[in-house]
């Protein structure tokens, strides 16, 4: 039940300018991760996911802020994807060039089927409960992290400690996230 002043009715209203924007977006949304990701579905799914968290945190964090839900969703997009990009030089990966995107059938299989979108709604569903279910110091490393995208010697200095520990517990946070989501 939503009590006035509990911040309950302003999350719903964040939460509904979220699904809104992004079953607006979802399509175009879609073959731009496509495209970034140069054909790879599994890249640009992460890229998709990533996005719908942080644009979701992000509206419920600032719903005030949002005077164009839609577009905001895009640049969230390419922040993500720009992050993903400097994560995997760091780590020495580089995206295929040689895939033919046409033989994946990207043209001819961009809607997703009704039972796949529910699918993807009720696991954004669970990712937005296991953020929710994090202590306090959890959640601010997620933010730090997959929020405001701070390399790791930045959380480090502002956590006070090493970055290789920085990296240990955003590593084990991930490792929290995706057993709360998969138990669920």
């Amino acid at each position: 039940m939503n009590k006035p002043g509990d911040g309950s009715q302003e999350l719903g209203l964040a939460d509904e300018m979220f699904v809104k924007a992004w079953r607006a977006t979802k399509p175009e949304l879609d073959r731009r991760a496509r495209r970034l990701s140069d054909g790879h579905r599994d890249r640009a799914d992460d890229l998709l996911a990533n996005t719908a968290i942080k644009a979701l945190l992000f509206m419920r964090r600032s719903p005030d802020a949002m005077s164009d839900p839609e577009g905001f969703l895009f640049v969230v997009l390419r922040h993500v994807f720009l992050d993903s990009v400097r994560r995997n030089g760091r780590d020495g990966e580089v995206f295929d060039r040689g895939v033919d995107i046409e033989a994946e059938g990207v043209a001819q299989g961009l809607d997703l089927s009704a039972l796949q979108r529910m699918e993807l709604e009720e696991q954004l569903g669970r990712v937005i409960t296991a953020v929710a279910s994090l202590s306090r110091d959890q959640k601010r490393l997620f933010v730090y992290r997959f929020i405001d995208d701070l390399p790791y010697p930045a959380i480090a200095e502002r956590l006070a400690i090493n970055q290789p520990l920085a990296r240990k517990r955003v590593q084990l946070l991930r490792e929290r996230i995706k057993v709360a989501v998969d138990r669920d």
